[in-house]
């Protein structure tokens, strides 16, 4: 097991950004090696990070095949927009690198196909940062349906609902383009962001262990949201404003098991709502969890019962959270950007497959590409390729470490915030 590795930190935007100040620069075992982004602005404020900090300067560069040149390097984070995000995953595999690379999904099947083939020639391992796999809910849920509290798993919902326009899509400064984003609802329809949610019910599902995706059917609603939004925000003279967009404002997705349960997804972002939400629910024949009324149910409860998910913490909190809301919590998003990465490094210093693994990566980056294939085809079912050729049947034992989602297991040995001495 490696005491400290040295990792090439590649997209240096808001995001990478956030997650580089906030998670990665504060693990002692964690050495940033290199920084890499295209745009002098996003490097010179990346830079300044460590600068503030009185920390060395990592070596600086706009290649990224510099940094898969070098043998020292351990692992690459992949933190940039989603264009030509999958051709970066394929050549840190193919250099061998255990590759992190955040949230969001393929445009073509056959960008998951060579990544697949890049992780079988090499064995290196790809994790796709989700990082709402280590929410409190979802691993609250994830050890209640591993101990089998809910019965037998019959049905889950998620989704991202979440009003972009006011908060991220429109908000880009003069010089800097647009968002990221925007291109991508010019020009498809589909289910663009499902992780949030499919990650965590993935998990709950056995997805790739013992359990798979036979088909999915999406379905979208006219696209009205994106154009209102940018005459009310810029203007009815600005260009979002008179821009066509492909991307429908709610899209519907239903996804089958072979294990007989049936998932559905949401993607809404683009028409005025009054909160966010994830809308994780779990539905068991013994019982149920869902996030809008934040209520873990069980047979012989009271029905009318609502916003007990507190209560419930007190007895059926994950030994992860019990752990970690008792230190100093860190990191974006309530703490789970922190724990995503540090359920990473840990996979890289002692040499093991990820919590997430590739094929688990490949199966929820798909999502898009088939989904647009269904919407394009009047909605009708497309099958789900197994990426895993048949390996899902024989999943073998749980990864044992204290971030599994495959099991719950304890390792007091193993702190979540790992003392600097004990990185040198």
């Amino acid at each position: 097991m490696k005491r400290k590795i040295r990792i090439g930190y590649v997209g240096l935007g808001r995001r990478g950004r956030g997650v580089l100040s906030a998670c990665i620069m504060q693990m002692a075992d964690v050495e940033v090696a290199y920084l890499c982004d295209i745009h002098a602005p996003a490097m010179e404020a990346a830079v300044a990070l460590f600068e503030k900090a009185g920390r060395t300067v990592p070596r600086q560069t706009t290649d990224y095949r510099e940094i898969l040149a070098d043998g020292a390097v351990d692992a690459v984070f992949l933190m940039t927009g989603w264009d030509g995000r999958m051709t970066l995953v394929e050549d840190s595999l193919l250099a061998g690198k255990y590759t992190a690379v955040e949230v969001g999904c393929a445009f073509t099947l056959e960008e998951c196909l060579r990544v697949k083939a890049a992780h079988e020639k090499t064995g290196a391992h790809l994790m796709m940062l989700e990082n709402c796999c280590y929410g409190r809910r979802e691993m609250m849920c994830l050890r209640l349906a591993l101990e089998g509290a809910f019965g037998e798993l019959v049905h889950c919902d998620g989704g991202y609902h979440h009003y972009l326009p006011a908060c991220e899509l429109f908000l880009q400064k003069p010089g800097e383009g647009k968002h990221y984003r925007l291109p991508n609802y010019e020009k498809r329809n589909c289910e663009q962001y499902p992780t949030h949610a499919l990650g965590p019910i993935s998990k709950v599902l056995g997805i790739g262990r013992g359990n798979r995706f036979l088909s999915l059917a999406s379905f979208s609603s006219k696209s009205r949201g994106l154009r209102a939004a940018a005459e009310h925000i810029l203007g009815a003279d600005s260009p979002e404003a008179k821009a066509e967009y492909a991307q429908g404002d709610i899209v519907t997705t239903i996804l089958t098991c072979a294990g007989g349960e049936t998932v559905h997804l949401c993607l809404d972002t683009t028409l005025p709502r009054a909160y966010y939400s994830r809308n994780f629910t779990v539905r068991g024949t013994l019982g149920m969890y869902t996030e809008e009324r934040r209520v873990l149910f069980f047979e012989g409860m009271e029905e009318k019962i609502e916003n007990n998910e507190e209560e419930m913490y007190k007895t059926y909190d994950h030994p992860l959270y019990r752990e970690y809301t008792s230190g100093s919590m860190q990191g974006g998003h309530g703490g789970i950007d922190y724990l995503v990465c540090r359920a990473f490094v840990e996979a890289v210093k002692r040499g093991e497959v990820p919590p997430i693994n590739t094929y688990d990566s490949l199966t929820w980056m798909a999502i898009a590409p088939l989904s647009e294939a269904s919407i394009r085809a009047g909605g009708a079912p497309v099958e789900f390729p197994d990426f895993s050729d048949g390996a899902w049947q024989t999943p073998g034992e749980p990864l044992l470490s204290k971030y599994s989602l495959d099991a719950v297991f304890e390792d007091a040995g193993t702190p979540i915030f790992p003392a600097r001495e004990d990185a040198e």
